[in-house]
């Protein structure tokens, strides 16, 4: 596999402070799943009574553990709960061995936690059509139990890495009836992203107490504007998953609480842009928003394929205003368009209007724009109220050299 040896020139400044959220622990360890001398292997142990909500691919290939997580959501429950994470091998394409591996894992991690096996959700990413050597994973669980600790979350963020350059976590506290309610998240993502649901690993936990129900139509929702929004290279994984867990321990309830509900999209929205942020090879990030659709619906499929374009992002890593590309991306897409009503923006410059270069066009100040590192283009296409926003990132050598060697 790549060896990652530049953090991505997008990437935060450091790693932020997340909070402690009462009523989850952490633990990391290296078992030699494939990476070597790395942690790969993470637990995260919920206290009982926790409720779970999620989102995964909807890939036709999706792997045994998205199967096996599918199946436990809705479901509700006073035990405890746990969430196993490897890395290094995504335990797709495996047929029976692969089902049969969560099953040996799942069952390994209801013994050493003391939890129904139905509690136990599990994740696999790396590399596909491997078998997963569960029994690397299963030998190191009674120390992963022994060891966790409340603030091993930003362990837990980098032992979920694979090509990503640098951990993702995201946090908010919000105060809701004067109580403060906490929510931390972390996320892995770097290549393949294209989600079909949620994105890559994504791991949300926060202390409100919370209906299962209302807590999936929150992370359903918001889902959509930000995780399903995003892409680096168009190619959906077959193993996306999405779980956020509600221990309840600040005993605040937050069902019909708007500010706790926009706190969460918060995190998503920041985690999904970190994504981005990392996108293999990546030097830009780019947002297009697409207005004058004739439906919302519209608007994404026109923004994601000029997001998409391997044209368009191969021109915005050469910092070239080829808004030509934007002309034949929307064209291409198949929603509802209209050439002579098509206006064009890069940034704050008009490039085209109403179907013809802009009067006011400026090659030079459409130049200057595409030298920052944060790319602004805008569509509307002049037909209908429909609107969307999307975030991508350029294309570069980078990408080819990351991918090309990646099982090596």
């Amino acid at each position: 596999m790549a060896k990652i040896t530049a953090v991505s020139p997008l990437a935060p400044a450091k790693f932020p402070a997340l909070p402690v959220i009462e009523g989850v622990k952490f633990a990391t360890v290296a078992a030699g799943v494939k990476y070597q001398g790395r942690t790969d292997v993470m637990l995260a142990t919920l206290t009982p009574g926790t409720v779970v909500a999620g989102a995964f691919t909807r890939s036709a290939t999706r792997s045994a553990p998205v199967l096996d997580c599918q199946t436990k959501m809705g479901q509700t429950s006073s035990d405890g709960a746990a969430i196993l994470v490897n890395s290094g091998n995504s335990n797709a394409f495996t047929g029976k061995g692969g089902v049969a591996s969560v099953e040996v894992i799942t069952a390994a991690v209801a013994k050493v936690c003391d939890i129904p096996q139905t509690r136990v959700f599990t994740s696999s990413t790396g590399v596909i059509g491997e078998p997963l050597p569960h029994n690397r994973i299963t030998a190191v669980l009674e120390t992963l139990a022994a060891d966790t600790q409340a603030d091993g979350i930003d362990a837990a963020a980098k032992a979920i890495m694979t090509t990503d350059t640098f951990p993702k976590g995201a946090a908010a506290t919000v105060t809701v009836d004067g109580k403060t309610v906490s929510i931390a998240g972390i996320a892995k993502g770097s290549g393949m992203i294209a989600p079909d649901m949620a994105t890559m690993l994504v791991y949300i936990f926060t202390d409100a107490k919370i209906e299962q129900a209302t807590l999936q139509k929150l992370v359903s929702k918001s889902n959509e504007a930000t995780f399903n929004c995003i892409t680096v290279d168009s190619d959906t994984s077959t193993s996306d998953s999405l779980i956020v867990a509600a221990t309840g321990a600040s005993g605040v309830a937050v069902d019909t609480d708007e500010g706790f509900a926009e706190a969460l999209h918060g995190v998503m929205m920041d985690l999904a842009h970190q994504v981005v942020r990392d996108g293999e090879g990546a030097t830009k990030f780019v947002e297009i928003t697409v207005t004058g659709a004739a439906s919302d619906s519209d608007a994404k499929t026109h923004a994601m394929s000029i997001a998409n374009s391997p044209l368009i992002k191969t021109a915005i890593a050469g910092e070239d205003p080829n808004w030509g590309r934007v002309v034949m991306a929307v064209g291409k897409s198949g929603a509802a368009a209209d050439r002579d009503l098509l206006s064009i923006r890069f940034g704050d410059v008009e490039v085209a209007k109403n179907g013809w270069r802009s009067e006011s066009y400026s090659e030079e100040h459409a130049a200057a724009h595409m030298k920052g590192e944060n790319i602004v283009i805008g569509v509307d296409i002049g037909i209908g109220n429909g609107a969307a926003t999307v975030w991508t990132c350029d294309l570069t050598h980078g990408y080819i050299a990351i991918n090309a060697d990646y099982r090596s």
